[in-house]
């Protein structure tokens, strides 16, 4: 039997695919309607509807807790500046580096053997002899140029 949170996973992303690519919901109105928590709907949202995943949300206070989720445009040239300027900045931890590379493996934009050499790249194990202290400053650096380097 699925999770509530795999159900609430499913629901939103048909009702996403139904809008073409953005949906409005209210927060309160998905609880009631999956009679759980809201606190449940905001976990499902913060980690599956995240920017490594290709959505974009959007909270609005007041009203019920209207959110609005799209799907982020799957144009390489927007989306890779989009990542390079503002989600991945200059620190990266590795999961959310490991986040990108597998959406975009995904989405197609890389195959399955560039994603392997991405996250072989940024894997802590093949930084043994950098300070843990820089290593998510470095990670950054070099997820952004093969990234560059693959999608252009």
């Amino acid at each position: 039997m699925a999770r509530i949170s795999d159900i609430i996973e499913e629901f939103i992303n048909q009702l996403i695919r139904e809008a073409e690519g953005t949906v409005e919901i209210g927060r309160n109105e998905l609880a009631d309607y999956f009679n759980c928590a809201p606190s449940q709907i905001n976990y499902v949202l913060t980690t599956r509807f995240t920017t490594e995943r290709g959505y974009y949300i959007e909270s609005r206070r007041g009203g019920g807790g209207c959110i609005k989720i799209s799907k982020i445009d799957k144009d390489k040239q927007e989306y890779l500046k989009n990542i390079l300027s503002k989600e991945i900045g200059d620190n990266l931890n590795k999961e959310r580096a490991f986040g990108f590379v597998d959406f975009m493996q995904r989405e197609g934009f890389l195959s399955e053997r560039e994603s392997n050499i991405i996250k072989a790249a940024v894997d802590d194990s093949n930084m043994p002899m950098i300070p843990r202290s820089v290593r998510n400053v470095i990670r950054a650096a070099i997820l952004k140029a093969m990234l560059v380097s693959a999608l252009i």
